[in-house]
């Protein structure tokens, strides 16, 4: 394709759709389209390519390895042809398009976090813009903002990465948890071996937090890796792995009694949570907007 046209954004289009509904069977309701047209327009985009992009049949639809680069990449020309829109229609003092928000799991209970008011707030100055949420860890959303799959990401980021900008929010506060059948639940929280008792329990650590939280519990080794805040919760609950999990999520069993907060005074910490942008790249108006509500006085 040596020359973008207007068709095969289109195409483009419709190959997004068959791929976010796993298949062109499913996609024919979405695309108000019979499956043999959807199959004639995919056969059009792969000879514009010049390669072939998935594989369907009998064995069902999968992906090839240029079907994969192909639909990464339209998500960032399509993210690319929405901003164009949206910075064209604030040009007439109207802000209308997508915005690509990235948060990073279960922080929906966190009182402090601004995201629910920022929300609130955005959508009642009436803009005419759809927002595209995405849930990721924290290197998920990292890459996603820098390789232009979403405009902005929420979360807690332990390390800078280049070609990003970290605007702080606010500080999220976390514990070390067990479960009420756990043998640690009674234990005394000023008793001389609790450390040993810790570090012989199963540790269940969030996996891009693994090192802290072994380093803190004078542990040698975790018995589990999860990857996000609910499978922590279901682990610890099971009463058989201690782990560290955000005050306000672990607050609903606190409060029933099936879990309790393991030494708060020894075993607390609080994690900055930050607003990532792109570096180096002017600020789509939607953007602009959004955090005008997300940071007040700072933009």
């Amino acid at each position: 394709m040596k020359q973008l046209q207007d068709v095969d954004l289109k195409l483009l289009r419709v190959f997004m759709t068959i791929v976010k509904c796993g298949g062109f069977s499913a996609a024919q309701a979405t695309l108000n389209m019979s499956q043999s047209s959807i199959s004639e327009q995919m056969t059009n985009l792969e000879t514009r390519l010049g390669v072939t992009l998935c594989e369907r049949g009998r064995g069902g639809f999968r992906l090839t390895e240029h079907g994969s680069a192909t639909y990464e990449a339209t998500q960032r020309l399509l993210l690319a042809v929405d901003t164009f829109c949206m910075d064209t229609s604030a040009l007439k003092q109207h802000i209308s398009g997508k915005l690509y928000l990235g948060i990073i799991d279960n922080t929906i209970s966190d009182a402090d976090s601004p995201l629910a008011r920022a929300l609130r707030q955005f959508v009642s100055r009436g803009h005419d813009v759809h927002l595209d949420v995405y849930i990721g860890m924290p290197a998920e959303l990292e890459e996603r903002v820098l390789d232009g799959r979403l405009h902005i990401a929420i979360g807690h980021f332990p390390l800078r990465v280049a070609g990003l900008d970290y605007a702080q929010l606010y500080d999220e506060p976390d514990g070390l948890f067990c479960s009420r059948y756990s043998p640690l639940f009674a234990a005394n929280d000023e008793d001389s071996g609790l450390f040993e008792r810790i570090a012989a329990s199963h540790i269940v650590a969030r996996g891009y937090l693994q090192q802290r939280d072994l380093q803190q519990l004078q542990a040698h080794k975790a018995a589990a890796t999860v990857d996000n805040v609910e499978a922590q919760a279901m682990l610890i609950l099971s009463g058989a792995y201690i782990g560290f999990l955000p005050s306000h999520y672990a607050a609903r069993w606190v409060d029933s009694g099936d879990m309790r907060q393991i030494a708060p005074a020894r075993f607390h910490s609080d994690w900055p949570f930050a607003a990532i942008t792109r570096r180096g790249v002017p600020l789509p108006t939607v953007l602009r907007a959004f955090m005008a509500d997300l940071l007040p006085g700072q933009h």
